[in-house]
């Protein structure tokens, strides 16, 4: 390990020993998991900043959660932050024999569809993988719904469980649309959310045939209504506000936050 890193382990190892931080020795791995996926949302967030110096801060607040639970780990006599780095390059050592085996091949390229589906096949043959009946086997539950959603459709494409070409996948989303709508005409509130549920899986489907993560793409549009939001509110200011507005000059502040943006030609209609 480097001497960065040495010096990140030692400052750790201070926080949680006797004398160290009040706050960092009372947390445990379930108290931290909050923390863990809050700095990976940090991440994000500087990723879409585009500033170097954000992201290269919020990288480092993520893995010292990795090293935080390590520790935590370690005090329990189970592994250490060293365990975990050997693992990581072990596995990904051993699931790209492409590339590190001593006779990686035949030198044909390989797609990276390809790749995947060997990737799936080497994690059936260990040992933390063996037992799993389904291929949606693994997929965590604590995933963000839409996120969970891609993966599981996903695993279920990689069995063979996909339409094949997108014209079915817009029509199904379609007579989800027409479901939805007849559940509000005549179904219970349990009906509308179930037929809400099966919309918005659809609408995931879409996205993956798309190769468009619905994750970041939700992220992204409702960062793009908040702004186009906030220069409503300013500019209604003029007129009493947003409650004095009528339809029209809702309608027409929101087209003229829009055209700040220079948005092509096809993303100008209204959103919902």
């Amino acid at each position: 390990m480097s001497c960065a890193f040495d010096r990140l382990v030692a400052v750790m190892t201070r926080l949680r020993e006797e004398g160290g931080c009040p706050w960092d020795r009372e947390q445990t791995l379930e108290s931290l998991k909050p923390f863990l996926l809050e700095e990976a949302y940090e991440v994000l967030e500087a990723i879409d900043s585009g500033v170097p110096d954000a992201l290269c801060e919020e990288l480092g607040d993520l893995l010292f959660q990795v090293l935080f639970h390590a520790q935590i780990a370690k005090e329990h006599g189970q592994f250490d932050i060293e365990a975990v780095l050997i693992a990581c390059a072990e596995k990904m050592t051993r699931r790209h024999p492409h590339i590190f085996a001593p006779s990686p091949g035949d030198g044909a390229p390989l797609d990276s569809q390809t790749v995947l589906t060997r990737w799936e096949e080497m994690k059936k043959g260990e040992a933390r993988h063996q037992g799993r009946m389904s291929a949606l086997d693994g997929v965590p539950k604590p995933l963000p719904a839409l996120l969970r959603a891609q993966k599981i459709q996903s695993r279920a494409a990689r069995v063979g469980f996909d339409f094949r070409t997108l014209d079915p996948v817009f029509d199904k989303l379609r007579e989800e649309v027409g479901e939805c709508e007849a559940a509000v005409r005549v179904g219970s509130a349990q009906d509308i959310a179930h037929e809400v549920g099966d919309l918005l899986f659809s609408i995931v489907n879409v996205s993956r045939h798309l190769q468009v993560n619905p994750e970041e793409a939700l992220r992204k549009a409702i960062e793009r209504f908040s702004s186009r939001f906030q220069k409503v509110e300013a500019a209604a200011e003029k007129e009493g506000g947003i409650p004095s507005l009528t339809p029209a000059q809702m309608e027409q502040m929101w087209e003229a936050a829009k055209a700040q943006e220079g948005l092509p030609a096809a993303c100008t209609g209204r959103d919902p």
